[in-house]
């Protein structure tokens, strides 16, 4: 599938507008509703609860936890760099590039045709220090599978990331960041803490990469969760303006449990800036 073919946030194609508006229209409504429902029956959690960064800290000094790697987030304008659905061809440039800057990334690796077809730059993604974690096998929206479509999905690529890397993920990200209770267990069950993001180029749907590069600076905040895509022609040259700016409006790249830290990330709890 050519890299800049049109798709959705984490790499499916768009719905047409129209429909796509008709479609969340309705699950608005039928979500409402059913959030009434759930009231009335002193029920108040419809989704799973997103935790912040900042939350999970505080919590974490709360019980006593303090920071004992290299930056405590609490004093330090952090932020994370994150790359969905790789490893790809582009990946070994990449990585270049974040040694020669010495900015840390997290890599949410996808199983089939990405770590199965580039075994080697998997494992050179654990061997120079980022964070491995888990995107799925196949890429399937875990909310449309039933609790062993989604216990594959996820239980295949922990164990291919493991047998290549010697790491078990802690963290995943679910395709399209939908997720739900079941998807929550299950996580739970993996030892998997889910992360969502706050700024994403949308860079399948472009390979402008100073267009990638002033959506990302746009949205860039402190403790925030950058979403970009190591697959798509337009997203690795736009790294380094991406890295060279944000490091002069004095940010400081980390993972995203370096982000988290003191707390540790909590499997089957979901966070996002």
């Amino acid at each position: 599938m050519p890299a800049n073919r049109s798709r959705d946030e984490s790499g499916d194609r768009p719905e047409n507008p129209r429909s796509g508006s008709r479609k969340r229209r309705a699950i608005w409504l039928s979500a409402a509703a059913a959030g009434l429902v759930l009231v009335s029956l002193g029920i108040t959690s419809l989704w799973p609860e997103r935790i912040s960064p900042s939350e999970a800290r505080n919590a974490a000094v709360s019980q006593g936890r303090t920071a004992t790697g290299p930056v405590d987030c609490r004093n330090t304008r952090c932020i994370a760099l994150t790359f969905d659905a790789g490893p790809g061809k582009d990946t070994p440039r990449l990585l270049n590039l974040l040694k020669r800057e010495e900015v840390p990334a997290t890599f949410f690796l996808l199983g089939k045709k990405h770590v199965d077809r580039y075994p080697d730059t998997a494992q050179r993604i654990a061997a120079e220090g980022h964070e491995v974690a888990n995107h799925t096998w196949s890429h399937r929206i875990l909310t449309d599978l039933d609790a062993d479509g989604i216990r594959t999905e996820l239980s295949r690529t922990q164990n291919a990331i493991e047998r290549l890397t010697g790491r078990t993920p802690s963290l995943m990200r679910p395709p399209q960041g939908h997720t739900n209770e079941e998807v929550s267990r299950i996580s739970r069950e993996l030892g998997l803490a889910q992360v969502l993001w706050s700024a994403t180029a949308k860079d399948y749907s472009t390979t402008d990469s100073a267009l990638i590069t002033r959506r990302i600076l746009d949205a860039a905040d402190r403790d925030g969760i950058i979403l970009l895509h190591d697959i798509y022609d337009g997203t690795v040259p736009a790294v380094p303006g991406i890295i060279t700016e944000l490091k002069a409006r004095s940010y400081t790249f980390v993972t995203v449990s370096q982000l988290l830290a003191p707390a540790v990330p909590e499997p089957g709890k979901v966070y996002k800036p």
